[in-house]
């Protein structure tokens, strides 16, 4: 069986990632993937870079809990996720989330569950470079509301 969660610093290649996830599984019907990227702004204000960190082994952990948990809720053949820590430019690759199915329906909404969960319930710290300086940075209401939508209770309030 493939490796299901990544942590790591170096980037990712999104081809690289769906071949490995497809295999030769010839029950694949659909790949739905997610690439979220750093941007240069974040409420109003110019950010310069980002830095992630996390708790190696727990974050790999937690990751892997919402992996099952999507193999339970949604008729799913794989699901692959891989988030980058360290230090990050606008532009850089953050996040990738795929999921593979018989039928795009099922991994579309696998991969909006899981990346519902990463944003606010994977245990992630993000501090972004301002011209005010750093800042932490806490996951928004919307993110909670979405993950609420999957009868999960965000624990960020």
């Amino acid at each position: 069986m493939a490796e299901r969660v990544s942590i790591q610093t170096q980037d990712f290649d999104l081809s690289a990632e769906v071949a490995a996830l497809r295999g030769q599984d010839r029950g694949v019907g659909a790949v739905c993937s997610f690439i979220g990227t750093v941007r240069d702004r974040n409420e109003g204000q110019s950010v310069s870079t980002m830095e992630l960190e996390h708790y190696p082994g727990m974050t790999e952990k937690a990751i892997e809990a919402m992996i099952d948990e999507a193999f339970g809720r949604f008729d799913i053949l794989g699901a692959r996720v891989i988030h980058r820590v360290g230090l990050l430019q606008p532009t850089d690759q953050i996040v990738l989330v795929a999921v593979s199915s018989a039928h795009r329906g099922e991994s579309f909404l696998a991969c909006e569950f899981l990346m519902d969960y990463l944003k606010t319930q994977a245990p992630f710290w993000k501090k972004e470079q301002t011209p005010e300086g750093a800042r932490w940075v806490d996951a928004r209401v919307s993110d909670d509301k979405a993950l609420a939508r999957w009868g999960i209770d965000a624990r960020n309030a």
